[in-house]
């Protein structure tokens, strides 16, 4: 089995030259790009996979132009700095955020450069990620390759020691003569660290009549090499020969009276003043219309109740045109309080649309918004007075000495002897009246006239949302008597503002 496997392998190479002549171009396409059907071996660490990065990133025989028109168009630095990464991973289970804040590049441009070691057999899929909505995304992960074609540019022999495993875990057993040599170098490659790679910046188109003599139109990178060689320091070495100070002139004498030229002092007040414009800029930063937008939509995700939960671009999308007139979250609740809203909300958003409609229009102005707000206010002030008097009344109810039975039984023997009680308490006043004045009981008889004042006296509280009579009447006496006593209208009245008031959606205001 070992001598099938060398001989399906190239032979060995003796020169670079031949290897890129001989050799076919690197190309995995998107079918060979999985583990189980990858043509080349497993790297058993990450050192020799670099070799293998850095011959790919110098033999030139990627090419994907050929067979797509987006994309990388090399193998270039940043590639070999991702390979970098993924070769201190074990296992090889990169996330696309880990490269990206690695790298500083997009989530495309990470993208690319995976796809580049993939189509450069470097990279083979053992499970591909996933991106379920409403799941976390499951990050992909790789196995280190070896491409075929590394290993005939260096006469690499490999077997397979175990005929059932897959051809990816082939062995390495020698090299050739020929490739000892490219292989020490590609190894002091390996060991060497990539920093990452700097953006780099269109070089200044080059002056039509330069000082040294160069023709327009100069070939761009001898102006990168110089402007690369010119950032040098004291310290160290590698400066360029050229002099800057060749094209310069000093300035006359009758400048420098204090002892600083004219330029020079007009470029620091320059700096100076860019500085105060800038931190004035930055420091008090005004919103653009987009920006009130959406400073709006999370004021009102933030105070409006049923707006919890909404999405804030769509919120303010939504308050768009209120926003535009310049209205604050404050005018927005006062307007929500005069329109009032629903007992269920189904969707935010939806309802809040609804009641924004021509809204700028009604409110047109810094004036009626005003009153709107102040009109709210005064609802909110009313409305926390009567939950204060509620509590009150709950506690004096509930915090007293006496206490309800915990028994069901002795509860109900309790509110037999209180009925006994109160069917007993009137035929006793109509005796007593009858033996002090000699007179009929029919004659004492309680009619309409006897409860005038007091029914007066809730309707008027009723006005003003105060059923606090009513109900002390219902707890004290019972319903039936409290029936009698204020009528079935009145009662009527009274449990329905009790249900609007415990309902949390809706905001009672009274007129004077």
């Amino acid at each position: 089995m070992a001598a099938e496997v060398a001989v399906m392998l190239p032979g060995a190479r003796t020169s670079s030259d031949d290897v890129m002549t001989v050799l076919p171009e690197l190309w995995v396409p998107e079918a060979s790009q999985w583990l189980s059907s990858s043509a080349g071996r497993m790297a058993l660490e990450g050192y020799s996979w670099m070799q293998a990065v850095h011959w790919v990133a110098g033999s030139g025989l990627y090419q994907p132009r050929r067979h797509r028109s987006s994309g990388l168009r090399s193998f270039n630095a940043t590639t070999v700095f991702i390979a970098q990464l993924l070769a201190e991973l074990n296992p090889c289970f990169p996330g696309i955020e880990y490269l990206m804040r690695r790298t500083g590049l997009s989530e495309r441009a990470v993208e690319y450069h995976l796809a580049a070691l993939r189509e450069t057999g470097l990279l083979a899929y053992i499970s591909r990620g996933t991106r379920v909505r409403g799941k976390h995304a499951q990050a992909s992960e790789f196995a280190r390759m070896i491409p075929p074609e590394y290993d005939a540019a260096l006469g690499i022999r490999t077997v397979l020691r175990d005929e059932t495993a897959p051809a990816y875990t082939r062995a390495v057993t020698g090299i050739s003569e020929a490739g000892r040599e490219l292989m020490a170098r590609l190894g002091k490659k390996a060991t060497r660290k990539v920093r990452r790679p700097r953006p780099k910046t269109a070089p200044k188109a080059p002056s039509k009549a330069s000082p040294t003599g160069t023709p327009e139109g100069a070939d761009e990178a001898a102006g990168t090499t110089v402007s690369e060689e010119s950032r040098c320091t004291p310290m160290g070495g590698g400066c360029s020969t050229s002099s800057s100070a060749a094209g310069t002139s000093l300035p006359p004498e009758s400048k420098l009276a204090s002892g600083r030229s004219e330029s020079s002092t007009r470029k620091k007040s320059k700096g100076r003043a860019g500085g105060r414009k800038a931190g004035k800029k930055f420091g008090h930063q005004k919103l653009n219309i987009i920006g009130r937008r959406y400073q709006l939509g999370r004021e009102l995700t933030q105070q409006v109740e049923w707006l919890h939960g909404c999405s804030v671009p769509r919120v303010s999308w939504v308050s768009r045109n209120v926003a535009d007139a310049g209205w604050t979250a404050t005018e927005v609740l006062a307007w929500l309080h005069l329109r009032g809203t629903a007992e269920k909300v189904y969707r935010g958003s939806g309802l809040l649309a609804v009641l924004l409609t021509n809204a700028e229009n009604v409110l047109d102005t810094p004036a009626k918004r005003a009153d709107a707000v102040a009109r709210w206010r005064g609802a909110q002030e009313v409305q926390r007075r009567h939950a204060i008097e509620r509590v009150r009344a709950e506690r004096e109810r509930y915090e007293g000495d006496w206490q309800d039975p915990r028994s069901r039984a002795v509860r109900s023997e309790v509110d037999d002897a209180v009925a006994q009680l109160k069917s007993l308490s009137r035929p006793v006043i109509q005796g007593l009246a009858d033996d002090a004045s000699g007179l009929g009981a029919a004659s004492y008889e309680v009619g309409e006239e006897e409860f005038a004042d007091i029914r007066a006296a809730a309707r008027a509280g009723l006005e003003t949302g105060d059923t606090s009579l009513i109900n002390d009447t219902i707890h004290g006496c019972g319903y039936d008597e409290a029936l009698r006593v204020y009528g079935p209208d009145l009662m009527r009245r009274a449990r329905r503002i009790d249900q609007v008031r415990r309902s949390s959606l809706t905001t009672l205001t009274y007129g004077a």
